[in-house]
C-alpha cells in the first residue's frame, strides 16, 4: 500500500499516432515506428532498405488519407481515448499519479516519465496497454521504457503489469460493453479480430522451439509449452468473452487483421474471413477487436470502413464494429480494480 513516502507513478503506454494526419507527420511517425527492430525483425541493412525504398515512398500518403478519415477535433482517436481513460483513472484514484506515454510519437515515454517524477512519483509502474504479449508490442514498450529510464541520473524503481488477456476485469468490461451492442443489432455471425503477427514472431517466443504452431491444438494448451504465445492469449480472451456473452462456437470466428508483407502471418485473416462469410450468405456481421483497448486506425478505418466495404460488396448487408473499451465506465472501474489488486495500491 502506498504511503506519503511511496508515490507510484503509473505510466500507461500505447503505440502512438502521428501529430497530425498530414503526409509529412505520418511519414515521420511511420519512420519511427517501423524502424523498431522488434516491429520489423530483419537485418538492419535490409530493414533500412525496405523502409526507405519500399515503405516510406508510398505508404505515408495512403496512411495519411486513412488518418484523415478518422481524425477527431482533439487529435487522433487513440490519443483522445487514452487521455480520457487516464483522466477517468485519476478521478477514481486521486491518490495515484497517471500519465500516458506513446512508444512512437507524442507524448514520448521519457517526457511522461519526467512528468510523473516532477509530480512526486517515487517509483514507476509501466502499463503496456496491450492485453496480449507480443515482442512487437509489449516487448518493444518494455525495452523502450527500460532504456529510457536508464538514462536518468536517479533511476526509479520500476514495476510492470503483465499481459491482462485473461483478467476478469478486462473480460467483464468487454462483455458489459459489447453485450448491449450485439443485442441491438442481432448479428448473424460475430468475428473476433485481433492484430496479426508474422508466424515467426510467435514461434520465436516458444522457449522449446518445438511446439508453437506445430500442432492444430497447441494454442489451447499454451501454459504447458509457451506461456508467452500471442495466439494462445487471443484464444483465451475470445473464450472468456464468448462464455460471458453466451455465444455458441458456431456463431463466431476468431481471425487476425493488418497483415503486412509476404511472410506467413497468423490465420485466418480477417479480410478474407469477412468475404467468405458474405459469400456464404451471412447478411449481418458484428466485429469485436479485443487486441485494442481503445479505438484507433486499425479498428475504425481498417474494420469499420475497409472491412465494411469488403463485406457489403460481396453480398453482406451490414457490418457493425463493436466499439472498444475506450474510457467507458465499466473499463475505467475494472482497470482501477485490476491495478489495485495487482500492486496492492
Amino acid at each position: 500500500m502506498s504511503t506519503e513516502f511511496d508515490k507510484p507513478g503509473i505510466l500507461l503506454v500505447n503505440t502512438g499516432s502521428p501529430d497530425s494526419p498530414s503526409v509529412s507527420d505520418t511519414r515521420r511517425y511511420l519512420r519511427q515506428f517501423l524502424s523498431d527492430p522488434r516491429v520489423i525483425d530483419m537485418h538492419p541493412i535490409g530493414r533500412w532498405l525496405l523502409l526507405n525504398f519500399v515503405i516510406l515512398p508510398f505508404r505515408p500518403k495512403h496512411s495519411a488519407k486513412a488518418y484523415q478519415l478518422i481524425w477527431m477535433n482533439e487529435g487522433s482517436p487513440l490519443l483522445v481515448h487514452s487521455k480520457a481513460f487516464s483522466d477517468g483513472l485519476a478521478k477514481n484514484s486521486p491518490e495515484l499519479l497517471f500519465e500516458i506515454g506513446m512508444a512512437y510519437g507524442k507524448p514520448s515515454i521519457m517526457d511522461s516519465v519526467k512528468a510523473l517524477l516532477s509530480r512526486g512519483a517515487t517509483r514507476i509502474i509501466v502499463i503496456p496497454m496491450f492485453p496480449h504479449y507480443a515482442s512487437a508490442t509489449v516487448g518493444s514498450v518494455l525495452e523502450g521504457s527500460y532504456s529510457q529510464l536508464a538514462q536518468l541520473p536517479n533511476v526509479p524503481p520500476v514495476d510492470v503489469l503483465p499481459p491482462f488477456y485473461e483478467a476478469p476485469e478486462f473480460l467483464d468490461a468487454w462483455a458489459a460493453i459489447a453485450g448491449p451492442q450485439l443485442e441491438a443489432i442481432n448479428a448473424d455471425h460475430i468475428v473476433v479480430s485481433y492484430h496479426g503477427l508474422p508466424e515467426r514472431h510467435v514461434k520465436n517466443c516458444d522457449p522449446t522451439g518445438a511446439n508453437c504452431l506445430q500442432k492444430a491444438d497447441c494454442c489451447e494448451r499454451y501454459r504447458n509449452h509457451n506461456p508467452s504465445c500471442y495466439k494462445a492469449h487471443c484464444i483465451a480472451t475470445t473464450n472468456g468473452i464468448v462464455e460471458r456473452l453466451g455465444i455458441a462456437k458456431e456463431n463466431y470466428t476468431l481471425s487476425f487483421q493488418s497483415k503486412l508483407g509476404r511472410d506467413p502471418w497468423l490465420k485466418p485473416a480477417t479480410d478474407s474471413t469477412l468475404v467468405d462469410l458474405a459469400k456464404k450468405g451471412v447478411k449481418r456481421v458484428a466485429v469485436l477487436c479485443p487486441a485494442f483497448v481503445a479505438d484507433c486506425i486499425e479498428t475504425i478505418e481498417e474494420i469499420g470502413m475497409q472491412g465494411e466495404e469488403s463485406f457489403l460488396s460481396n453480398g453482406g448487408e451490414s457490418l457493425h464494429l463493436v466499439s472498444s473499451l475506450n474510457s467507458e465506465a465499466h473499463w475505467v472501474d475494472g482497470f482501477t480494480a485490476l491495478l489495485k489488486r495487482s500492486f496492492s495500491l
